[in-house]
Formats: C-alpha cells, sequence, structure tokens
C-alpha cells in the first residue's frame, strides 16, 4: 500500500484508525484498545492528532509478522479483565463498518450469549466480530496460520449472523486497487 492501511484517509481525509475508533466510539464503546505494529509512534501521533489520544489505549504487537491472531493476543492482553464478558474486534483494513452495525452485533449477542456474533449480508460475514469470554481460551490457544477463523470454525453450529445493511463491514482494504476502488465509491 505504500503506507500503513491504519494511516490511509478516508473521504474526510482522516485515517482509516481514526474513523474506526470514532465508529466504535459512537455505538457506544467506551474501553477501546488499538494494536500496533511498526508504525506504533506514527498512529499513536495521528490518534492524538484527531483528539482521539484519550479515547483509546495503544498498544504494540512486538512482532507482526506472526500474522493477525498475534494482535489479537496483545489486544487481549490490554482489555481482558475479570470482568470483561466478551471483546469485540475488527481489522484496520476494513475502515467503514457503520455505528449502527457494532451495535446490532453487541446487542445480538446480549440477547443470544453466543460465543461468536458477526454482521452478514447473506452469505458473506463482516467485521466487527464479538467473541463471548467462553472462547477466550480458544483464541488464546489459536494457530498461528489459522488465526481467530479457526475459533469460528470451531463453532460454526452456534455462530449468530446479523443480519445487516450496512456493506461498509464487507469492505476489505487489502491492495491498492481495493483502496482505489473504496476512494471511487466515496465519491
Amino acid at each position: 500500500m505504500g503506507r500503513p492501511k491504519a494511516l490511509l484517509p478516508d473521504e474526510d481525509g482522516r485515517p482509516f484508525v481514526a474513523r474506526i475508533v470514532r465508529t466504535f466510539a459512537s455505538a457506544g464503546l467506551d474501553r477501546l484498545v488499538v494494536v500496533t505494529g511498526a508504525q506504533h509512534d506514527a498512529i499513536v501521533a495521528a490518534l492524538a492528532a484527531e483528539g482521539l489520544a484519550a479515547a483509546v489505549s495503544c498498544v504494540r504487537n512486538p512482532d507482526p509478522s506472526r500474522g493477525q491472531i498475534s494482535s489479537l493476543w496483545v489486544g487481549m492482553d490490554a482489555a481482558v479483565t475479570p470482568d470483561l464478558d466478551a471483546l469485540l474486534m475488527t481489522l484496520v483494513d476494513v475502515p467503514m463498518v457503520r455505528a449502527s452495525t457494532v451495535r446490532a452485533v453487541i446487542d445480538a449477542w446480549r440477547r443470544s450469549r453466543a460465543p461468536i456474533v458477526r454482521p452478514a449480508i447473506g452469505d458473506r460475514h463482516g467485521h466487527p466480530v464479538l467473541f463471548d469470554r467462553a472462547v477466550f481460551d480458544q483464541l488464546r490457544r489459536a494457530p498461528i496460520d489459522g488465526g481467530a477463523k479457526a475459533v469460528v470454525h470451531a463453532y460454526a453450529d452456534r455462530v449468530v449472523n446479523v443480519d445487516v445493511d450496512d456493506e461498509g463491514c464487507l469492505i476489505d482494504v487489502d491492495t491498492p486497487e481495493d483502496y482505489r476502488a473504496l476512494t471511487r465509491r466515496q465519491t
């Protein structure tokens, strides 16, 4: 991408990471953790420039080359306390999710107490994904190569998919072409 995805500007010129933090905060979440990697200082500075430094804790994954699950583990180390009943996570390259989708996922979990809850449009599943405390140990033991998907597959028959109309929960920016498509969509 030429620069960290977390710092790519959205349609308002704000970094993806700031957009996600604002979305989660406006959905009512007040305990937010951002896991960074090599660009830790730049991401912290970007959040501060957006006035979000007080709204979020930033923790650095010392070895992001181990894969996404290693960042989830670092986030869990920072977020999980004895009173935490669930963990909601998303990827920085899925920045367009709406606060209403975040709330719908949380509300579905509160009603069902399912081990895993995620938004869906038809048979496509998106982010954020909510993990109940019941699966925290499995997440911590998830294989590096399979990551959290291995846990989702293990609980496939108990996953609650929340029907939403938010294409933003599916928009994954992995390549320069994905980013160009996103910016074309925004204009």
